[in-house]
């Protein structure tokens, strides 16, 4: 097998993207409602699909807030809220909020976690101490990087320390859906009869290129997020937006879903069965979903180990860059296929030092 295997990619492989589907739901959007998603639009976005998103988590539209891909809404939430103030992360957690947070001047307070995903303790502890914080930043499902999901009894845990310390709680949640086993525990909006901040996105789901992530909020920051967009960009790009709100409208998405969970499950198993075979000695996550793994490799300096596998012909993300110790690194099984899988893992193995 030629070529560089990229197992860094936390892409859907192409074989998910509904392309056909996108392409006639962009059509009738356009011819419905063509002079509406063309021009400009309010900066909290289109309006049928903020009514589906309130519906879907019980809220006003008001309190909906809708982003060109979750990760804007993020900066927006940021820029508001972190400059020169503590904010709560996990460790390991995802790369990019750690730049834009270390960007904005906001001192980054990392909790641990363990197999289960966050330590309460951990978060008490924070609270405990130093300037009160301006969120916590959490991935309870199918973490990036880790691809762990907090269990329930720690996510009420979590809603009842921020309730006593009035803290806000921003629940990222773009691969909750992509569930290939088990039973999904509540999210920690529904547990805190929403009163924290929930984000997601359709781009694990439908398309990342469509670029529509959705947000949450209490009412006031809703307003405050919509302001910044205002001034940001004018107005979102309500194309996207429409398109999407034309796939829920058909009843396309869980029929999608289904299919997404299906070839991207075959390659969570082929990563398992590959890291089985070629590292048994490693320590690694077994995700019931989403699209990442995490490989603990004790002893290993995984800086070294990058520029081997390089060499060897595959690429993968160092821990570090989320957070995690020297010897850590994240596996994304979501892009390539179930051959690449085992090819990848074979050279990643061949790669380490010879004494591992």
């Amino acid at each position: 097998m030629a070529g560089t295997i990229s197992l860094a990619r936390g892409w859907p492989a192409p074989e998910c993207l509904p392309v056909a589907e996108l392409a006639d739901c962009a059509r009738a959007a356009l011819q419905r409602d063509g002079t509406t998603i063309l021009s400009y639009g309010p900066a909290s976005g289109y309006g049928p699909l903020r009514e589906w998103a309130a519906e879907r988590h019980g809220v006003d539209p008001s309190r909906v807030f809708l982003t060109n891909g979750s990760l804007q809404g993020f900066v927006f939430l940021a820029q508001r809220l972190a400059p020169g103030r503590r904010v709560l992360v996990e460790r390991p957690t995802y790369d990019r909020p750690l730049k834009i947070l270390s960007a904005l001047g906001a001192e980054i307070v990392a909790l641990d976690c363990d197999d289960d995903g966050l330590d309460p303790d951990a978060l008490e502890s924070a609270l405990g101490s130093g300037e009160p914080p301006a969120f916590l930043y959490l991935l309870p499902t199918f973490q990036n990087p880790s691809g762990r999901t907090l269990p329930e009894d720690r996510r009420r845990r979590v809603v009842e320390l921020a309730a006593e310390h009035e803290l806000l709680v921003l629940e990222d949640d773009p691969y909750g859906l992509v569930r290939f086993e088990g039973e999904a525990p509540p999210s920690l909006h529904e547990l805190s009869g929403g009163t924290t901040a929930y984000s997601s996105s359709f781009s694990k789901t439908i398309s990342p290129g469509l670029r529509v992530g959705w947000f949450v909020l209490p009412e006031g920051l809703a307003r405050e997020l919509e302001a910044t967009a205002t001034g940001t960009y004018i107005t979102p790009v309500l194309l996207g937006q429409a398109t999407v709100y034309e796939f829920l409208q058909r009843g396309l998405f869980e029929p999608n879903l289904e299919r997404v969970r299906g070839l991207l499950g075959a390659r969570r198993d082929a990563m398992v069965d590959a890291l089985g075979r070629a590292l048994p000695d490693a320590r690694t996550s077994h995700p019931e979903g989403g699209y990442f793994l995490w490989v603990e490799l004790d002893g290993v300096d995984v800086s070294d180990l990058f520029a081997r596998a390089e060499a060897a012909g595959v690429t993968f993300v160092k821990g570090a860059d989320f957070g995690g110790g020297p010897d850590t690194l994240r596996l994304a099984y979501s892009f390539v296929s179930p051959d690449e899988i085992g090819e990848g893992v074979a050279r990643l193995a061949a790669a380490l030092p010879a004494a591992v």
